[in-house]
């Protein structure tokens, strides 16, 4: 037998998606077994448990992940208390103080963690966010010398970095740069630059987003506040916010990370943030939120203003206290997104068709448009990425430049050939973190640099990656899918960036129901003959093979795969299978 079917799991070499089917190793399944007898918790949780690097004696703990066990102790950053004391001066001395947001997520959810807490302290903030298209990422000299003349502490969040002129434009005022992008190898002239990415840093605390390091200033002010006999405002209010730009951000849901997005849910399932629970209203959400309504329904929608819209609404919905604001804010914001989509479709599919022609084989997979909107080319690059399993660079051109966007593919670094690049003069300036990064690029030297990038990512191996390989993390017979059992997988969650979601196989499965729903989607009801029935849906399952295969099934049997997850209909709940793969079985 070939290694390469020896290694398939349930021998499934090919399948309907065309990739191999990956599951775990020997060694993971007899560390699984015996933690499945010391423990006591099912097999499938214990191959979870396992694949994460978790003991049988480190399960319970990590089953129940506590902010107190696992939040570093904020000084361990540079510049941490620098940045802590000056703010807590500035609100001591009633000082102006401005801050300034990137117009994503995060810098969305870093601005109203301060914005919050300063109103909480009596205290008001002005915000500023850049226009995407007008100003570009990052603060800019004119908007930064603007901010200095009528305040005295600028806060830059989620940008600031690299950012020498502009913060040298700030005169007569303080700059602190809260921020988790890759550092360069010198620092702007700020007052305090706290930044996990920074070169000087030891890099533990490199999966922290922006609003984690805004975060831990917090709760070094409040740390100083108590020490000088003051109450400070209720951060554990603030997880929401915190859990929510993790997650949006793509940050990896490890270390503190988990605990973060964790608590984060459990403050947001009590509506008690007004601009949350109206946005979490438009979409639609009639449930507990979890990650994957942080990711796919809340953080699109807050993302929607600076992506076509107007590049403050996000931040501003997100820190009001208005009802009434909230609500038309979050039905703008739901506005904007739905046009955002169409605008996303039309580029996606000239982006495509482009990379397609180039080659999507290389090393470097991208495409570059005439008036390609700068708002949706970095959701263009994610799509791209999936559909090639390769990093991907989308970029809008415009007069004698482009801006553009990339997303990376897991083990090669991005943000770091985007600055090398940079630095080599073949941009006029890039720069993000591992999996995202973004670049503005003379359009005269768009081949060249592309082909640069081409070449750095080579050297990384990105030229090698074959077809992603559908891992899977055990069987699972339908019978012993149950409610209970989904919500045991949920605590070894939350699942996204850095801890993907469990996928099971269920073996030689017969289809009892197929349809057809919506344009494109497909809904089965399959079993194993020996009384267990789960319902299943797969989302754009008719625009590839697995659709049509499973919907003319004649009465093969399959092996099925994908993810579990609990179906609330009516108040009623189900267990529902997400499938993403199928193979026949053979």
């Amino acid at each position: 037998m070939s290694d390469t079917l020896h290694n398939a799991f349930l021998g499934v070499t090919s399948s309907a998606s065309g990739r191999r089917w990956v599951g775990p190793t020997v060694e993971e399944d007899r560390l699984s077994e015996a933690m499945a007898q010391e423990t006591g918790y099912p097999a499938a949780l214990c191959r979870i448990l396992v694949k994460r690097g978790v003991t049988a004696q480190e399960a319970a703990t990590f089953l129940a992940p506590t902010l107190r066990d696992l939040l570093p102790d904020p000084g361990v950053l540079k510049d941490m208390t620098t940045a802590s004391t000056r703010f807590l001066n500035a609100v001591k001395r009633k000082e102006k103080i401005a801050i300034f947001a990137d117009y994503d997520v995060d810098g969305g959810t870093s601005a109203a963690l301060l914005i919050t807490w300063l109103r909480d302290m009596g205290m008001t903030a002005t915000l500023y966010v850049p226009d995407r298209i007008d100003e570009g990422y990052g603060p800019n000299e004119e908007a930064m010398s603007a901010l200095a003349n009528d305040h005295d502490l600028i806060i830059c969040v989620d940008c600031g970095t690299l950012s020498h002129e502009p913060i040298a434009a700030a005169k007569g005022a303080d700059v602190i740069v809260l921020d988790h992008h890759l550092g360069g190898e010198t620092l702007p002239d700020a007052v305090a630059v706290v930044n996990p990415n920074r070169q000087d840093e030891t890099g533990d605390l490199a999966h922290l987003c922006a609003a984690g390091v805004v975060f831990l200033m917090l709760v070094d002010a409040n740390r100083q506040l108590r020490e000088a006999g003051q109450k400070g405002p209720d951060l554990i209010a603030m997880l929401d916010l915190v859990g929510l730009a993790t997650v949006a951000d793509v940050a990896p849901l490890i270390g503190v990370n988990r605990a973060f997005v964790r608590q984060g849910l459990t403050i947001m399932a009590r509506r008690n943030r007004i601009g949350l629970t109206a946005l979490a209203d438009v979409a639609g959400l009639d449930q507990a939120p979890t990650s994957y309504h942080l990711g796919f329904l809340l953080g699109p929608r807050v993302n929607a203003g600076g992506r076509i819209g107007k590049a403050d609404l996000g931040a501003r919905l997100l820190s009001t206290d208005n009802r009434h604001e909230a609500e038309a804010m979050a039905a703008k914001l739901d506005e904007l997104n739905t046009e955002r989509r169409d605008v996303e479709a039309q580029v996606r599919e000239l982006a495509l068709e482009q990379a397609t022609q180039r080659g999507l084989d290389g090393p470097l997979v991208w495409a570059a448009g005439e008036g390609w909107h700068p708002g949706v080319v970095g959701i263009v690059a994610a799509r791209l990425k999936e559909a090639t399993n390769r990093p991907a660079i989308v970029i809008g051109l415009d007069g004698d430049e482009g801006k553009g966007s990339g997303r990376s593919v897991s083990g090669i670094d991005l943000g770091a050939v985007i600055q090398r690049t940079a630095s080599e003069g073949l941009l006029i300036k890039g720069g993000g973190h591992k999996m995202a990064a973004g670049l503005t690029v003379a359009r005269d030297k768009l081949d060249a640099a592309m082909a640069r990038l081409g070449e750095l990512l080579a050297k990384q191996g990105a030229g090698d990656i074959g077809p992603a390989d559908l891992k899977v993390s055990g069987i699972l017979m339908p019978g012993a899918a149950s409610i209970e059992l989904i919500n045991q997988i949920e605590d070894a969650g939350p699942f996204g960036a850095g801890a993907p979601a469990p996928r099971f196989a269920f073996p030689d499965c017969q289809i009892h129901f197929a349809k057809q729903v919506g344009a494109n989607h497909l809904k089965i009801s399959f079993g194993d003959g020996l009384g267990g029935r789960i319902d299943a849906i797969s989302f754009g399952a008719m625009d590839g093979p697995l659709g049509p295969m499973l919907l003319k099934h004649n009465g093969a049997r399959f092996h099925l795969a994908g993810r579990l997850e609990i179906n609330t209909w009516q108040g009623r709940q189900s267990v529902q299978l997400r499938l993403e793969d199928a193979a026949p079985a053979h």
